[in-house]
């Protein structure tokens, strides 16, 4: 695994932006009542926010980004970097971070590009802009992260949605007297074909029968631009995973487990992250989550769980939380990071 230490950045401000549309997995036939209820005990999930027809992943990061910039009182002249972490584009080419550079009124001198990563893309994205930022070139940028991942065919038994829609607006800035934020990274391309859609790159180029329902070798009908999850490897790989990186973070940092706030992981569904808590012989409460009500919002769960699980705990005084990412690839990220009482707006609903 690899490892890094980044100085001379500061967290300065976060906003989390979901669509007002709420979608209950509740809500089916009464015949099927007993066994939701079933499922979203062991899973965890039992509202999720979903965007209306047309409205896209871009469309949240702009308000929370607009949210943000306004809250922290930045002058746009003086954002330098803006960077996106999402799996739902606006199109294929070009990059959604050069259209939301223009969207966002930010100078043409602002140095903007994508990253594509899914669930473990967070920490990914607060290392590569907060590298940017340390070279001391740039003073201050904008990370966008998140997707729009609850298209009706994302499922991964039939019975039960597990995605939320959402985005997220991190704000950074070069800072010489910033503690050190450190990271710990992992890769296994092995795995790739556990959470993936199929059709619709070079490898497997778009054909009319992808926009087909069909039943799959599991019996699950899907489009051949759905997302296809294989549960067991996706929890054999959280479990085997995630706690050796966290605890392997925490060796190579100053801090030890009590020295942690909070521990907020990636909100994959109930059961995986129960199992990891348990692992690391975590505490319930220094480990938030919000899945209940938002679902897995892929690379914006993380930061959306600070939004609404953490924001007057971060507003009252210093706090170090350890993050960490794992999903889509096979990939997996982690970082500690010390706040102090960084802006964090209320969650905002479009």
């Amino acid at each position: 695994m690899a490892q890094a230490t980044l100085g001379k950045v500061r967290f300065a401000g976060l906003a989390s932006c979901v669509p007002k549309s709420v979608a209950s997995n509740l809500d089916c036939a009464p015949e099927k009542k007993s066994e939701r209820e079933r499922l979203v005990r062991n899973i965890g999930i039992n509202t999720r926010r979903v965007c209306e027809p047309g409205q896209v992943f871009s469309d949240l990061a702009l308000k929370a980004a607009d949210e943000l910039i306004k809250g922290l009182g930045w002058a746009k002249s003086d954002i330098g970097a803006l960077l996106v972490v999402t799996q739902s584009p606006d199109y294929p080419i070009p990059a959604t971070a050069i259209i939301m550079q223009d969207r966002l009124g930010l100078p043409r001198s602002t140095l903007a590009f994508d990253i594509n990563l899914g669930c473990s893309g967070y920490p990914y994205g607060l290392f590569v802009l907060g590298s940017l930022l340390a070279a001391g070139g740039i003073r201050r940028g904008i990370l966008l992260v998140g997707d729009k991942s609850s298209n009706p065919g994302s499922l991964d038994n039939g019975l039960l949605s597990l995605f939320g829609d959402a985005a997220t607006a991190t704000a950074l800035e070069y800072d010489e007297t910033a503690p050190n934020m450190y990271f710990d990274f992992g890769s296994d391309g092995s795995g790739y074909k556990a959470i993936i859609i199929e059709a619709g790159g070079q490898r497997v180029p778009m054909r009319p029968e992808h926009l087909e329902r069909l039943p799959g070798a599991d019996g699950i009908s899907r489009k051949g631009t759905d997302v296809i999850l294989d549960g067991p490897a996706i929890l054999n790989f959280s479990i085997r995973e995630v706690p050796p990186a966290v605890t392997a973070l925490l060796q190579s940092s100053p801090y030890s487990v009590e020295q942690i706030d909070y521990f907020v992981f990636h909100q994959a569904n109930r059961m995986i992250n129960e199992t990891i808590r348990k692992k690391l012989k975590l505490p319930e409460e220094k480990v938030p989550s919000s899945l209940h009500e938002y679902g897995n919002t892929s690379s914006a769960s993380v930061p959306m769980t600070i939004t609404v699980r953490l924001r007057d705990a971060l507003a009252a005084s210093p706090t170090r939380l350890l993050m960490s990412g794992f999903g889509v690839g096979l990939s997996w990220a982690s970082c500690i990071v010390d706040m102090d009482r960084p802006y964090l707006a209320p969650l905002i609903e479009l």
